[in-house]
């Protein structure tokens, strides 16, 4: 019991600092609700992408990161920034404060927080060495990835395809299991579930950014409120998205059978 108490501690500790990036812009934006000066000569939106610059210089300077690595992260903040210009513009959510650093109606910080996820997902697979075993062929990910990108767009003018989705993404990852060491001990869960929680703790994290007034969904303009649940599912579907992007350099590799 105690071993198990003790793999359990350090997996929640590996995952707290696995979400340094995150945690760090996410603990900016809601002390800038409280502290940030209206009459302030810098807009918070830019204070926002000029700290979250920082952190990712940081992360490379102090090699908590490998350049490639920040490449992914990269791609992550402008497929994120894209969507954001889209969603923006169809009403889906908006960014309420004016700012410098802006394309459209989306501030260049909102980027980093879908790069703090590939940040995420980076660092806790290599600190906690992941392995697989019953994981699919590569492309098939890639092409659900791509499915579930265009899906976020098309759903607008098109019947929205996410049901049929995630059934595909049952039936892909089904069998595929993490094998992961918190400290000592490895340890093993299903890919599938892997998701469901990593979805449920950006939902909560979303809960907070738009608690702080960093964005708002059409239902919080008169005052906050829940996020709605169905964005659950949009994270659990981007949750697959972020991991096939990372595996173009982090390729799942099997675990060893003992």
């Amino acid at each position: 019991m105690k071993a198990a108490l003790r793999e359990f501690w350090q997996f929640g500790l590996g995952q707290a600092w696995a979400c340094l990036f995150g945690g760090l812009l996410l603990a900016a934006i809601l002390a800038t609700k409280f502290w940030w000066p209206a009459d302030a000569w810098l807009a918070r939106y830019d204070f926002l992408f000029l700290y979250a610059l920082t952190i990712q210089i940081l992360l490379l300077a102090f090699r908590l990161e490998s350049l490639d690595e920040a490449k992914v992260i990269f791609i992550f903040h402008v497929v994120g920034t894209g969507m954001e210009y889209f969603k923006t513009g169809v009403g889906s959510w908006i960014y309420p404060e004016e700012n410098l650093f802006r394309l459209g109606g989306v501030p260049l910080f909102s980027g980093f927080m879908y790069a703090s996820i590939g940040s995420y997902l980076a660092r806790i697979w290599r600190a906690q060495d992941f392995r697989y075993s019953g994981y699919p062929p590569n492309w098939q990910p890639l092409v659900l990835g791509l499915l579930i990108y265009v899906n976020f767009f098309s759903h607008h003018y098109l019947p929205d395809m996410r049901y049929a989705l995630f059934g595909l993404t049952v039936l892909i990852f089904r069998r595929a299991v993490i094998y992961f060491t918190p400290w000592r001990i490895r340890c093993r869960m299903p890919v599938l579930l892997a998701l469901f929680l990593g979805a449920f703790f950006i939902w909560v994290a979303e809960n907070v950014g738009t608690f702080a007034g960093a964005w708002l969904y059409p239902n919080q303009l008169h005052g906050w409120s829940l996020v709605p649940l169905s964005k659950f599912g949009s994270w659990f579907l981007l949750m697959i998205l972020s991991g096939a992007l990372l595996t173009l350099v982090q390729k799942p590799k099997p675990e060893p059978k003992q």
